[in-house]
């Protein structure tokens, strides 16, 4: 069993990379992040397998393993404060305890990531977004491993339906506020993560069309 943070820092030279903005459907201000061969995989336990699908979409297997996929990069929170974001799952385990160590997996996550300074790397926050097995959609806990990330339910279980992509947006900045008590203008990096390595059930999630946008 692993922490869940990534410390971006940490892992590679410090560096701000900022993407020019490409035409999009959404908003020509979108900060788009899902160029998929500009994100780096690092293993906690293990590598979860992330594939590239023709639609652009990037399927995660995760087979007793958690590893995440992160993208070092600095977003300007006072321009493009919401992340947007599409994904889905093929089924959950819902007899896990995901407020435990034991039971801290998901067939899908997404993070942000904010170190307020180089020379205090442990001070890193991050906000996991999170398809939860159990809970109940809007239940915000700490994450087993450290009290430095928020866990996120914003999905629940198996829709109606089966799978099907879910759409979510969130201000990244106002769950900052909210739930660490901080104003942070910047964050400095984005990861995914289908992780099963705690309670070795096998997970499968899709992630597609990460970006930021105005409000």
């Amino acid at each position: 069993m692993r922490r869940r943070v990534i410390p971006f820092l940490w892992l590679a030279p410090i560096f701000a990379a900022f993407l020019s903005m490409p035409p999009s459907a959404n908003a020509a201000s979108d900060r788009v992040v899902d160029q998929w061969t500009q994100w780096k995989q690092h293993s906690f336990h293990g590598n979860t397998v992330y594939t590239s699908q023709d639609d652009g979409s990037l399927k995660a297997q995760c087979n007793n393993s958690a590893s995440a996929l992160f993208r070092e990069i600095s977003i300007d929170l006072t321009k493009t404060p919401v992340l947007r974001w599409s994904w889905k799952i093929d089924g959950v385990h819902p007899e896990l305890q995901e407020r435990t160590k034991s039971g801290d997996d998901y067939p899908a996550r997404v993070y942000v990531v904010y170190t307020p300074s180089v020379f205090m790397p442990w001070r890193t926050l991050a906000i996991n977004y999170v398809w939860s097995n159990n809970q109940p959609v809007g239940t915000v806990w700490p994450n087993a491993f450290t009290s430095q990330a928020m866990m996120i339910a914003l999905r629940s279980g198996v829709p109606r339906g089966g799978a099907q992509w879910q759409s979510e947006s969130r201000n990244v900045r106002d769950d900052f506020r909210r739930y660490f008590g901080v104003d942070i203008k910047k964050i400095d990096g984005v990861a995914i993560m289908t992780d099963c390595d705690n309670a070795g059930r096998p997970m499968t999630g899709y992630y597609n069309n990460i970006r930021f946008s105005r409000e």
